[in-house]
């Protein structure tokens, strides 16, 4: 017998893994080089070049996302009781939570959006790599003998799949998961910022098991179970939901965060270019870098458990030596914070006509889209024509959206949803019933980045993007 195992975590506190053979499995996963690893990569990627306590690891996230994941189980084991609780799927669900992140990859959803541009297939989705990992590391040895075998097969299952099939699925992926709960707080905690306050007692104190049919149309098939949050959480809910909202504007798409994002893409797209065009040489690295081994073989799961964002913080006095002169430059920004300037259009458009064009109905996300595309073309055309040097482009574009919450049609199934009880005791998806979410619009944004001492492009934006707006406000 051994002592239960500990960890303090500035969240939860304390965190135990009991003396018994399933903690026990899931403690040794944790002493494996795949998830020790995860201490190297860091949760918000650049977000500490805006909130420098934002430092915090996946690790820390992961082993949080369990803890909380635990909780959870023991609402389904309380509600369900012991004759219909399954310890097996309990116990796979908990193994998924613990190791759901095993794959990100440096900077996390910066190096996946590159991979995914680069069509590089073991790595456009992180949880492609971790389902890879748990099957092909230690990882998979220690589930299959600790808790019997094809475990590691069925936790990779759970996370690969997309969406839950049953509650205990939803602990680890739904609108209401482990990861969730964890990183709204957690985030929050570590960037320092006021938004995104949730009461999480109350919510756990007030969630219950219950059951919401699942239908194809109008055919109802059968009623599954899943998390259920009282009356009187409704508006603790509605907190969740916009707190989590909030943190997408203010930290996950903080435009100084997103421009150290679009360099560091930059900067992979051309190391990728020279190293399989055999130009390693150009970059200031060797051949034995983790990223240029990566690079040539991307398959290779066991080198990119190589790729941390120790590798690359390191190797940036290297890369600033590089004599091509794009990886030098955009290396150079990033190690000394000279990242670039961003015009935000669809906020430039809204003060420069009216807050109409910020709208989420048709017809100002269609002129929205229209302003976009010509951007996006007149920016081609200027590259054409005025190059700084070969892979080096002089205005970089960023785009993205965030729903305050997915509506059923939108999601994996019912299991995905907020199901909350009203005063009555109907149960129905908080999309429905909660008017505070249903008039939220989207958040959304369209940005351009140039070097601060490129005056020259900077003028071609303003021009371009004025002469986009007149061109399309009579569509408003």
């Amino acid at each position: 017998m051994r002592a239960a195992q500990r960890i303090r975590d500035p969240l939860h506190d304390l965190i135990e893994f009991e003396d018994e053979e399933f903690e026990r499995a899931l403690w040794d996963c944790i002493q494996t080089p795949a998830f020790q690893r995860l201490r190297r990569v860091r949760q918000l990627g650049f977000s500490e070049l805006v909130y420098p306590g934002a430092t915090h690891s996946r690790f820390a996230h992961s082993v949080g996302v369990f803890h909380t994941a635990r909780l959870l189980m023991e609402i389904i084991r309380e509600s369900e009781g012991k004759e219909r609780f399954s310890r097996t799927k309990s116990q796979q669900a908990l193994t998924a939570a613990l190791l759901h992140d095993l794959g990100h990859g440096p900077f996390s959803h910066a190096f996946e959006s590159v991979a995914k541009a680069l069509k590089l297939p073991l790595v456009e989705k992180h949880e492609k790599v971790s389902a890879e990992l748990i099957r092909s590391t230690e990882i998979s040895e220690i589930l299959n003998r600790e808790l019997g075998g094809g475990t590691a097969n069925d936790v990779a299952l759970i996370i690969e799949s997309g969406g839950p099939n049953n509650i205990y699925d939803a602990v680890v992926s739904s609108q209401f998961d482990a990861d969730r709960l964890d990183y709204i707080r957690r985030d929050r905690l570590m960037t320092g910022t006021q938004h995104a306050g949730i009461d999480f007692r109350w919510l756990l104190a007030n969630i219950e098991v219950g059951s919401v049919p699942q239908g194809v149309d109008q055919t109802s098939l059968r009623a599954l179970p899943t998390f259920i949050l009282g009356p009187k959480s409704i508006h603790a809910a509605e907190a969740y939901i916009l707190g989590l909202f909030q943190l997408y504007p203010t930290v996950y798409f903080h435009k100084a965060t997103r421009s150290a994002e679009v360099i560091f893409s930059e900067l992979l797209f051309r190391i990728h270019s020279l190293t399989v065009n055999s130009d390693v040489k150009y970059t200031g690295l060797s051949e034995k870098h983790p990223l240029i081994k990566f690079f040539k073989s991307p398959s290779d799961a066991s080198i990119f458990l190589q790729l941390d964002d120790a590798p690359i913080w390191g190797s940036l006095p290297l890369l600033m030596d590089a004599r091509d002169a794009a990886v030098s430059d955009f290396s150079r920004r990033l190690f000394q914070r000279k990242l670039f300037k961003a015009t935000d259009c669809y906020r430039k458009l809204a003060h420069l006509k009216s807050s109409e064009w910020l709208k989420g109905d048709i017809r100002s996300r269609a002129a929205r889209a229209q302003i976009k595309d010509g951007m996006t073309s007149r920016i081609k055309e200027f590259h054409a024509q005025h190059v700084l040097s070969k892979g080096q482009r002089r205005i970089l574009t960023d785009a993205g959206e965030r729903s305050p919450y997915r509506k059923i049609q939108e999601s994996p199934g019912p299991l995905n949803q907020i199901h909350i009880k009203m005063h009555g005791g109907e149960t129905a998806d908080i999309g429905t019933k909660s008017e505070i979410i249903a008039s939220i619009q989207p958040f959304e944004f369209f940005r351009v980045y140039t070097a601060k001492e490129d005056t020259e492009a900077e003028k071609f934006i303003d021009k371009s993007l004025k002469e986009e707006i007149e061109k399309h406000a009579n569509q408003l």
